[in-house]
């Protein structure tokens, strides 16, 4: 193998092909990039067995990268990144010698590395599935941005600790929660799909998924019984699925409100950072909220650091007053995955869930539970 190549293009899909690297993998081959040069294409691969991640330069003219000998070989992860990140150079040289020995060269500098030979690599299929699911990728950022952070980090409600993905028809129902809240995007989907879908994919693989794609793709979204592959351009990534089936949150979710709470979404979150000051990690971050005509007063108290109490104006729907605690950092969260100008808080009662919605946004809830202070 031979080839000289643009650095910028060899850095960003060494930047997205390394986020499948696992320093801690008993496989020592998986700590490698798997580099397949053949037909003026540069296939790039890294899998630790969780997530596979594949994408491919293409060579459109000799400014991007020339070709002088196809093949393929396995290189150190960690160390061929970190070189063509340092390398000053606009073009790069990588050139395989006596079969697993890889030269990488500029002008003026040289590293040579040990290879591993492909044979060792595991086969790596990447099939696609003939009934896809199209979703645009700016929508897809939306959902995991918006639901992501709910999940659990506990294992031992493995379940949990992934996102459920609900396809029905052309609606997309995505949940995610710890037990403690809850988030639910909805969005309808510009296709059909042709089956019927309900899988969980676990958050960590999601979230690096959404990092390395751009807002302007569409991707494809291929779904077998225990992974899923999602394509979007040149970029493959596989990851697999969490066994199980997940609970059925629509329970969770409040058919009627006491009392509906309208307020400024920056004010309110602004509010409640401030209030959370003096609270303590063992204290759960307790917030306590309570409404008095036209004003909302936030407070919180701890014992070894002060107490605190701000108020601010809201509108109500009703005359009706409420009184709850909750976690300053679970509400937090739910406020800052809304883009929209106002929030509505849904109070069902002083022990019942808490919904955040907007008008705005009708695609998007988070519930919130209370935390008994008594």
């Amino acid at each position: 193998m031979k080839l000289t190549i643009k650095k910028d293009l060899l850095l960003n899909a060494l930047n997205k092909v390394s986020k499948a690297i696992s320093t801690k993998n008993l496989i020592p081959v998986l700590a490698g990039i798997k580099f397949e040069l053949k037909k003026k294409r540069l296939t790039l691969t890294a899998s630790d067995n969780d997530i596979t991640i594949q994408t491919m330069i293409e060579a459109v003219n000799d400014e991007d990268f020339i070709i002088e000998q196809e093949g393929s070989i396995i290189i150190q992860g960690k160390y061929i990144l970190d070189i063509v990140r340092k390398l000053p150079d606009k073009y790069i040289n990588i050139e395989v010698i006596d079969e697993l020995k890889i030269l990488i060269y500029t002008e003026n500098s040289e590293f040579n590395l040990n290879g591993i030979s492909e044979s060792e690599y595991p086969n790596i299929g990447l099939e696609e599935s003939k009934k896809k699911v199209n979703i645009n990728a700016s929508v897809f950022k939306d959902i995991v941005n918006q639901t992501a952070f709910a999940s659990s980090n506990e294992e031992s409600k493995p379940v949990l600790t992934g996102i459920n993905f609900n396809i029905v028809g052309d609606v997309l129902e995505c949940n995610s929660t710890d037990s403690y809240r809850l988030a639910r995007k909805v969005v309808k989907l510009n296709n059909a799909s042709e089956e019927n879908y309900n899988i969980v994919i676990p958050s960590h693989n999601i979230l690096e998924f959404s990092r390395i794609i751009d807002d302007e793709d569409d991707i494809e979204l291929h779904i077998f019984n225990n992974k899923i592959l999602f394509k979007t351009g040149n970029l493959k990534f596989e990851s697999r699925l969490i066994n199980g089936t997940y609970p059925n949150t629509s329970n969770l979710l409040p058919d009627s409100s006491y009392l509906v709470v309208s307020t400024n979404l920056n004010a309110f979150y602004d509010v409640i950072d401030r209030v959370s000051i003096l609270t303590s990690d063992k204290e759960k971050n307790i917030v306590t909220l309570e409404t008095r005509g036209d004003m909302l007063v936030l407070k919180s108290s701890s014992v070894e650091i002060g107490r605190v109490e701000e108020k601010m104006p809201i509108t109500k729907n009703n005359d009706e007053d409420i009184k709850i605690s909750f976690s300053a950092k679970y509400m937090m969260e739910a406020l800052k995955s809304f883009s929209t100008e106002t929030v509505d808080i849904h109070f069902v009662g002083e022990i019942k869930p808490i919904l955040i919605k907007s008008s705005e946004d009708e695609t998007l809830t988070q519930l919130v539970l209370p935390i008994r202070t008594y």
